[in-house]
């Protein structure tokens, strides 16, 4: 079982968690692949799909939207976790933040089997304009690899094969 990670990010932060994402997965005896969301064309060869994208301003990166709206056929038929990076503080890590209502409508569109907002990164060097005045008080890597992997560790659970027939 082959498990997309596709991603839309602007600054990297994002892509950064679809790797730790990945890795774990792989880690957890699951071949994954991590992509940028605008370069995928199809999920017919994947049994299950991570789309995580960035969040700015209270609205999911256009990348990851376009994925979930050309690809909506597909994803109905897989099983599908949404992924949001974006907090500028430890909220995520701290609470569990509802979706944003982009990722929502998306969710219930595919019929997602989850939603989580990780915290975000911003570099002191952020350039654009909101970036880099939101940087003079905000940089810093709000990431919590202990919780992207325990997130990947329970998608790893639901899709790993039952071993309960095995056992027997």
């Amino acid at each position: 079982m082959t498990v997309l990670i596709a991603y839309g990010s602007r600054r990297g932060g994002t892509a950064g968690l679809a790797e730790m994402i990945g890795a774990e997965l792989v880690a957890q005896g699951l071949p994954a692949d991590v992509l940028p969301a605008d370069t995928v064309t199809s999920v017919d060869d994947y049994q299950a799909v991570v789309l995580a994208g960035s969040l700015y301003i209270n609205r999911w990166h256009p990348d990851a939207r376009k994925f979930a709206r050309r690809l909506s056929e597909g994803l109905r038929t897989r099983p599908v976790w949404l992924v949001s990076s974006g907090p500028l503080d430890d909220s995520a890590a701290t609470s569990v933040l509802p979706p944003v209502p982009q990722v929502a409508r998306v969710s219930r569109n595919v019929g997602a089997r989850g939603c989580v907002t990780f915290g975000g990164r911003l570099t002191p060097d952020a350039r654009g304009f909101v970036a880099h005045s939101m940087a003079k008080t905000r940089a810093g890597d709000w990431r919590d690899p202990a919780q992207v992997k325990a997130f990947a560790t329970e998608v790893a659970d639901v899709l790993r094969p039952s071993r309960a027939g095995a056992e027997s």
